[in-house]
């Protein structure tokens, strides 16, 4: 085991949130655990109340915090679309404002500091699969535009930051994730999916169900995350795209739940939201040269304890 560290999780609670805290607690660090609720969930973390090295602080990351720390993970941000467009104002005040928050605390403790950017910084991509020279193709006054225009101007104040005050950061574009700990409301497409399917109700599918996306399981982003946080020289700040380059049609997945849970749900199109891209994927070959990091999770083993963990949620 390395060097114990003390280590600040914003948006702890949330889906990815918790992983990682249960994953550094695993390793033997010290976590602090910071959320607001808005969509994390205490039931995520409830297991990790009893561990000696966790601690849980209720705080929006909009306004400044003072703790002292050795490294941040920022993760604070809702990250689906019906949250993320619930409240959009918040939401890019949350990326913008939660960035300067935690760049300014990281740069007076200087501590190492990690953004969860998203593969939403490409837009609706004109160029496939994704590569993180990729400057993307975003719709600014769009729907979306509150989560992509406020996660592509956190990755500008995280590069800013490095080259300003020589800050040493890490950012990671993340792509679909998903496993146990998901919100059943957060409407994503797997949750979404396997719940509906649980429930035995029609599945809804956006347009044709032609576009494109691809599911990573939630420990092996997570091993991503992790590794990009402590791969060395700190000079190698990326962003390095996260996820897994194994491409399915969002009809092909409807297919896949449906069959793996014996369903009796039929599939129901419905017209197709704006700005929903029709592909995503990204290329993976500088996280495979730069941290050693590719996914092992093939979707069908990851989506097993992902029903079952919705199965016990629903009480079914």
């Amino acid at each position: 085991m390395g060097v114990s560290k003390r280590i600040l999780i914003t948006g702890g609670s949330g889906f990815l949130g918790s992983h990682l805290c249960e994953r550094l607690l695993g390793a033997g660090h010290d976590v602090l655990c910071v959320d607001n609720y808005f969509t994390g969930r205490k039931e995520n973390i409830r297991p990790l109340l009893g561990h000696p090295h966790f601690e849980v602080l209720r705080h929006d990351v909009t306004f400044p915090l003072y703790v002292e720390v050795d490294e941040i993970y920022n993760l604070a941000c809702p990250a689906s679309p019906i949250h993320y467009q619930h409240d959009p104002v918040q939401t890019t005040k949350t990326s913008v404002h939660g960035a300067i928050n935690m760049l300014g605390l990281a740069k007076r403790i200087k501590a190492k500091i990690l953004q969860a950017s998203t593969s939403e910084v490409y837009g609706d991509p004109a160029v496939h699969p994704q590569t993180e020279d990729y400057w993307g193709n975003v719709n600014p006054i769009g729907p979306r535009a509150c989560y992509d225009e406020g996660k592509r101007c956190a990755e500008t104040l995280f590069f800013d930051y490095h080259r300003q005050h020589r800050l040493r950061i890490k950012v990671a574009r993340i792509f679909n994730t998903y496993g146990p700990n998901m919100a059943v409301n957060d409407g994503r497409v797997v949750s979404n999916f396997i719940v509906q399917a649980l429930r035995g109700q029609d599945i809804t599918v956006y347009g044709k169900g032609d576009q494109t996306r691809s599911f990573c399981y939630v420990d092996d982003l997570v091993d991503g995350l992790v590794r990009l946080m402590e791969v060395t020289p700190d000079d190698f700040t990326g962003p390095v795209n996260l996820g897994n380059p194994r491409e399915f049609t969002i009809l092909e997945l409807a297919e896949k739940i449906i069959a793996m849970l014996g369903s009796s749900s039929k599939i129901i199109h419905t017209p197709l939201p704006t700005d929903d891209p029709m592909q995503r994927k990204p290329d993976i070959t500088l996280a495979k040269s730069a941290l050693g990091w590719e996914p092992k999770v093939l979707l069908e083993d990851g989506l097993a304890p992902t029903v079952a963990f919705f199965r016990k949620v629903l009480g079914l």
